[in-house]
């Protein structure tokens, strides 16, 4: 018996014949030479937690080709649990502005002393200047991913989020564009704001744009809030 048969010029498999499915062929990676990996080196370092900017606007076009490079980190499971919020209204602004005084005052009197003035001193936003603000949720519901992964660590949705956020912000920063992440705030308050699901969880509020000013050393170094540590005293053996 024949394997296949023709029709008009295509082959097709003859019934009853066991077909075996080819995989399709394997894409050559590129190659990350020494000068890459130079590059890629100082994209690390020269990324910045920015609060001062520009004002001028960010393309969005652009914005959205840095949400979806940042939507090709991994996530567990493959649940893509990220959820992108662009906050353009002035009203919502304001709220979350408010929200952030109201915060940081707070937190502020946790401070006495010199360490107190000192941090009285530092920007810790950017609210005002950047011409994009964007916030990241974690959708503690979704059903994509099946649970795979995450039941014994459910953390490891927030972590797949975080690694979306990291890699819009070296996008960003690949591109001349800056992201500040603020944490100095109400994060249910943000989600009332904002008008989202209840089941979605605030992972960080960014300042998106052009930076004003750039530094290779980190801002709270620069002020002298904390100087970076050698990673050495950060791994251990067993």
């Amino acid at each position: 018996m024949p394997l296949c048969r023709a029709v008009r010029g295509l082959a097709f498999p003859a019934p009853g014949t066991r077909v075996v499915a080819m995989n399709p062929p394997a894409t050559m990676p590129p190659d990350f030479d020494a000068g890459f990996r130079d590059k890629l080196e100082d994209l690390f370092r020269w990324r910045r937690d920015v609060r001062r900017f520009r004002s001028d606007p960010v393309d969005g076009e652009t914005l959205r080709e840095l949400l979806g490079l940042a939507a090709l980190a991994p996530s567990v499971g493959n649940a893509q649990p990220w959820r992108f919020v662009t906050v353009g209204d002035a009203a919502r602004r304001a709220a979350i502005r408010s929200n952030f005084e109201r915060c940081n005052a707070d937190a502020l009197a946790d401070y006495a002393g010199e360490r107190a003035k000192l941090y009285a001193t530092l920007k810790l936003n950017g609210f005002d200047q950047a011409p994009e603000h964007i916030a990241v949720f974690l959708d503690t519901a979704t059903e994509r991913g099946h649970g795979l992964g995450a039941k014994t660590m459910p953390e490891t949705l927030a972590y797949s989020v975080v690694g979306a956020i990291q890699t819009f912000w070296l996008a960003a920063r690949a591109r001349g564009i800056g992201v500040g992440w603020v944490s100095i705030l109400d994060a249910d308050e943000v989600r009332a704001t904002l008008d989202v699901p209840d089941d979605w969880s605030l992972i960080a509020y960014l300042c998106v744009g052009y930076p004003e000013e750039q530094h290779e050393d980190p801002e709270l170094q620069r002020h002298g809030w904390q100087e970076r540590v050698d990673v050495e005293k950060f791994i251990l053996e067993r």
